[in-house]
């Protein structure tokens, strides 16, 4: 985990990738709950027996909001603020789907810093994420995602 002593200092990392996540498995049952969460229902997550029939490589995939959903999760395990009074999600500028997340899938995110901006009090941070999919060329998620962090 890298250690960022302020939210000033973040600007000493811009440009750079502040590091990767752990694997996370998406299990069945994850996805299950996130429809439950979230009202989508949609078959393609959820039953199990029709996506053996039809779905390509014969599983159910994860919502591609559920792979968003792990950021929070996955990020404080790449880098923290030591120095700070809070973070706040300040909303994302694009989101990417760009593979599908079979139930049982492992992935993991990679997160590059690309601009710190001040703020009253804190700074605003751009990240770029990138969450891989375990066994595969392509990233299943590219978002960019910002946050705000104070003193």
């Amino acid at each position: 985990m890298l250690d960022i002593e302020t939210p000033a200092a973040m600007a000493n990392w811009v440009g750079k990738k502040l590091g990767t996540s752990e694997w996370i498995t998406v299990d069945q049952a994850t996805i299950n709950l996130f429809a439950e969460a979230t009202g989508d229902h949609q078959w393609i997550h959820i039953d199990v027996e029709r996506a053996a029939r039809e779905m390509p490589g014969g599983k159910t995939i994860a919502h591609g909001f559920l792979t968003l959903s792990l950021l929070p999760r996955m990020t404080p395990t790449i880098y923290r603020v030591v120095k700070r009074s809070r973070s706040i999600n300040y909303g994302s500028n694009k989101v990417r789907f760009t593979n599908p997340v079979p139930a049982g899938s492992r992935v993991r995110l990679h997160v590059t810093l690309k601009a710190v901006e001040p703020i009253k009090g804190g700074v605003r941070c751009t990240f770029e994420n990138e969450m891989e999919l375990e066994g595969s060329d392509r990233p299943c998620l590219v978002a960019e995602t910002m946050s705000l962090t104070y003193d």
